[in-house]
């Protein structure tokens, strides 16, 4: 059975994403939107809106068409709403890099997307230069002091005149605004295309009252990156448009992550799991005022009751989960503030359809019963970049996105993950696909093959492991984790250790059978605790 959800809001129809986030800034004015908090350093809303189109006319003076597609390879920054929305005035596309990867890892995203500028800083301006080169980039921007040929400083564009501007005409429902990417349910990542509309759509729909519900009166944490959808949304945009201050953080430290809530007073922390686990059983906590929060929502991967019930209880505060994917541009379920359930990712936001269906026979299921979560809604994605094989195998021809997650929902709406069908591993709220690093251990030349689970762990949510068959007998354990670490970002090392074994569990077809290795996995867990 379908269920729909109970709520409503006004869906802008024809909003472009700029015009849509800009829609008060004349009202915010010289109100604070983004302070760093390390340095201080902010820019208000006027700036914002101001620096953006100094930005777009850069761009536009170098070459940048409608259509063309803008990396951004950055921390959080109070720069970041200045590049990302002058890329969208110039009729650009962003796509959004992790900051982590290697030269190696970005270029892949580059070629993909066939972007045509970078934006980076200086920490990172190398590894962009060297990714550009493997991608035939040339316009390479950075912020700070260029740091070789072929690197213009970001400030000499916002000194640009502006006089390049141009109006855009966007088609708000077929325009790809944002592309991030994702492994979907599964394999390696591909790009995720986010129309002006979708966006426009699911901002207007996860920020009502009871959700994630923001004002002026609210100062947000953005420890979330935003190169990542949850942060995006949830922090850079509908921070930005309800004229609320954002106090962005590049990057997680106990000591310096408490100083900036007790500084900044923080009301609102979107958070993922593991933070959680930190806010609420580090005795640090406690040698700081961190009574200004009043609204902590996590996502990202599912948070455990006792977790969410211990945080709840040592802030004073509701603890709240939400549920999406890249893919839906990305909120889906948010538990509201009236009628918290502990345990629950929430119920529907407004517009969207929701149905459970068996993994066998695609039978919708009824209350209670857990099978594939599939969605409806406005910010359902156009579809995967030049992967239509993918796109059809997520999107059926009923319109349904199938997430790939196991849940259900119970008579009142509310909705409740229990597993996932796809095999993506969830280290601190990062996807890791198992299928790249497998990809990347075959090529190892003493692995003759491999496989890659998520194990489970308290602090991280999960750990990638590797299970490896020896073509050379000296191969190491050390030496295969080392290998992996040179080659990608932290958040895809091995940390789960790696096994040996005589040989990898298939099916008939040569797929691998990483959830007969994870039930290993997990039985011996059980018995080394029962010992």
């Amino acid at each position: 059975m379908e269920i729909q959800s109970k709520h409503d809001c006004k869906l802008p129809e024809d909003l472009n994403l700029v015009d849509f986030i800009f829609e008060y800034f004349d009202k915010y004015g010289d109100r604070e939107a983004v302070v760093d908090a390390a340095s201080g350093r902010c820019y208000t809303y006027a700036q914002i809106r101001g620096l953006a189109r100094k930005f777009a006319s850069a761009l536009t003076r170098r070459g940048l068409q409608k259509g063309d597609t803008v990396a951004v390879y950055s921390p959080n920054i109070p720069e970041y709403p200045i590049v990302f929305f002058g890329i969208i005035i110039a009729g650009g596309t962003i796509t959004t890099c992790n900051p982590l990867y290697t030269p190696k890892e970005l270029s892949h995203q580059l070629h993909l997307a066939e972007a045509k500028h970078i934006f980076t800083v200086n920490l990172f301006a190398e590894k962009a230069k060297e990714a550009a080169f493997l991608s035939k980039i040339s316009n390479i921007y950075v912020l700070g002091s260029p740091t070789g040929d072929g690197i213009t400083s970001f400030q000499e564009l916002l000194a640009d005149d502006g006089s390049y501007l141009k109006e855009v005409k966007f088609d708000v429902r077929e325009d790809v605004a944002v592309l991030p990417f994702s492994s979907g349910t599964t394999g390696l990542p591909k790009g995720v295309m986010l129309t002006h509309h979708n966006i426009v759509s699911n901002v207007s729909q996860a920020t009502i009252k009871g959700f994630f519900y923001v004002n002026t009166d609210d100062t947000i944490l953005a420890l979330l990156p935003w190169f990542h959808i949850y942060g995006m949304v949830t922090i850079l945009f509908a921070g930005l448009r309800f004229g609320a201050k954002i106090i962005s953080m590049a990057r997680f430290e106990p000591k310096a992550f408490l100083e900036t809530i007790q500084k900044h007073k923080i009301t609102i922390a979107p958070i993922v799991p593991p933070i959680a686990v930190f806010l609420s059983k580090h005795p640090l906590v406690d040698s700081f005022d961190v009574s200004s929060l009043k609204d902590v929502i996590s996502a990202a991967a599912p948070l455990g009751k006792e977790t969410q019930a211990a945080l709840g209880t040592r802030l004073g505060v509701n603890v709240r989960q939400g549920y999406g994917m890249t893919e839906l541009s990305p909120v889906i379920t948010v538990s509201i503030s009236e009628g918290n359930v502990i345990g629950s990712a929430g119920v529907l936001i407004p517009h969207t359809k929701a149905k459970t269906v068996d993994i066998q026979t695609g039978e919708a299921l009824s209350y209670g019963k857990s099978g594939e979560l599939c969605f409806k809604g406005p910010q359902v994605m156009k579809g995967y970049l030049k992967n239509k094989a993918a796109t059809d195998r997520t999107i059926d021809a009923d319109g349904w996105l199938h997430t790939g997650d196991i849940g259900y929902y119970d008579e009142s709406g509310h909705f409740y993950i229990v597993d996932r069908l796809k095999e993506l591993i969830k280290y601190k709220g990062f996807q890791v696909a198992p299928a790249e690093l497998e990809e990347l251990l075959l090529t190892h030349p003493k692995v003759a093959d491999a496989a890659v689970i998520g194990v489970p762990d308290v602090d991280a949510g999960e750990l990638p492991k590797a299970f490896v068959v020896k073509r050379a007998n000296d191969i190491t354990e050390e030496e295969i984790i080392a290998f992996i670490a040179s080659e990608v970002g932290p958040h895809k090392k091995l940390r789960g250790g790696v096994e040996f074994i005589e040989s990898i569990p298939k099916s008939a077809s040569g797929k691998i059978l990483r959830r007969q290795l994870k039930a290993q996995e997990i039985e011996k867990c059980e018995k080394d605790k029962s010992s």
